[in-house]
């Protein structure tokens, strides 16, 4: 997906993110934890997925921002070690409700938005704006705003229905 201009993009980062949302609406609280073998993340995990991401990110811009040199994906991971930085999450927000974490989840994208609110089109679509999107691939950063928020919050979509077909088809 290319996008035009920023609101295309917030549209986008809105409209997929409701979607994903509301499918947490029906997943049983007291199962949010729940592995099942067709699926390869429990709604907590998915969630706590994107809170991280998300959070992540923004912590990258903030650091950057304040002239701090940024380390990505982290200085405790390197990017052949993202299923490491994913289990840091999952246990970040390990002790957190399915009501809370969706919570924090909205107030991260919400967040998100803002940030992207306050951003120039020519820092969205130029690359090379943020020293911390240049990488091999050296995406502009509405490609990395895209990957870490539109692109899996409709990917998700379909394993949380999965996951709720499974668990409801099994009680």
């Amino acid at each position: 997906m290319n996008y035009q201009n920023k609101e295309e993009l917030l549209v986008e980062i809105k409209k997929s993110y409701h979607l994903f949302d509301q499918e947490f609406d029906t997943v049983p609280a007291e199962k949010f934890n729940l592995h099942i073998e067709e699926v390869d993340k429990t709604p907590q995990e998915m969630l706590a997925y994107q809170t991280g991401w998300l959070n992540l990110i923004m912590e990258w811009e903030q650091s950057e921002l304040d002239g701090k040199l940024v380390i990505t994906p982290s200085p405790e991971y390197k990017w052949n070690q993202l299923g490491l930085l994913y289990q840091s999450f999952y246990t970040k927000y390990a002790e957190h409700s399915l009501d809370e974490l969706r919570l924090l989840f909205k107030n991260s994208v919400n967040a998100w938005c803002n940030w992207i609110e306050l951003l120039t089109e020519e820092e969205l679509f130029t690359p090379n704006m943020r020293k911390w999107t240049v990488t091999k691939a050296n995406w502009p950063l509405w490609k990395w705003i895209h990957i870490n928020s539109v692109a899996p919050f409709k990917n998700f979509r379909p394993k949380i229905r999965k996951w709720k077909k499974n668990i409801y088809t099994n009680i």
